[in-house]
């Protein structure tokens, strides 16, 4: 069920969570869950999307995408 353009395809899910788990939540403890929560906004809001470069969006970041498309 791989390959490019294939709707089932969970291969960038599976690399964002490991971005995802190995630059945030392995490395930090929060003593709340809205703490947590607070991290996990800040981290795909403010440092995943403005940095990751995506093939599918022509070499951009998806802010950057959304910027040019608006």
């Amino acid at each position: 069920m791989s390959g490019k353009g294939n709707c089932y395809d969970n291969s960038m899910v599976e690399t964002f969570l490991k971005s995802f788990k190995a630059e945030l939540i392995w490395r930090n403890r929060w003593e709340t869950r809205r703490q947590a929560k607070g991290a996990i906004f800040q981290y795909i809001n403010g440092f995943y999307n403005p940095r990751h470069h995506d093939s599918s969006l022509g070499g951009k970041s998806p802010l950057a995408f959304e910027r040019k498309a608006a």
